[in-house]
């Protein structure tokens, strides 16, 4: 019985594995899960999907977005910990090696992610 169970674990695994809408496996980010990064209300209390993510090659730093449309960034801005935005979609951890320079964005939380250099 045990055996049997075993066989048929492994062959969902096997054809999940081999599927196409399977999504790149989850990484780690370099830096702390206590590091600082950006992002909006939106996001930490609306709870919208994260949608575009800059990693700044300036100072290294990271911002998270939805798709919300706003003048004032002051006024929607929120310095929370990486462990929070992970919390929050932990699909993020899909591009965590994406490189300084660089951005990723879909255009909802299921899609899979689209690398761009920050212009």
């Amino acid at each position: 019985m045990k055996k049997n169970i075993l066989s048929y674990i492994a062959q969902v695994i096997g054809r999940s594995s081999e599927s196409s809408t399977v999504k790149t496996a989850y990484k780690k980010f370099k830096e702390p899960e206590n590091t600082a990064v950006f992002t909006t209300k939106f996001i930490t209390a609306d709870k919208h999907a994260i949608t575009l993510v800059k990693h700044n090659s300036d100072d290294n730093t990271w911002e998270f977005f939805s798709d919300d449309k706003f003048d004032d960034y002051e006024a929607v801005a929120k310095v929370v910990s990486l462990k929070e935005i992970i919390a929050l979609d932990s699909s993020v951890l899909e591009i965590a090696d994406l490189a300084a320079g660089y951005c990723a964005h879909r255009k909802l939380r299921n899609e899979s992610w689209e690398i761009a250099l920050i212009k």
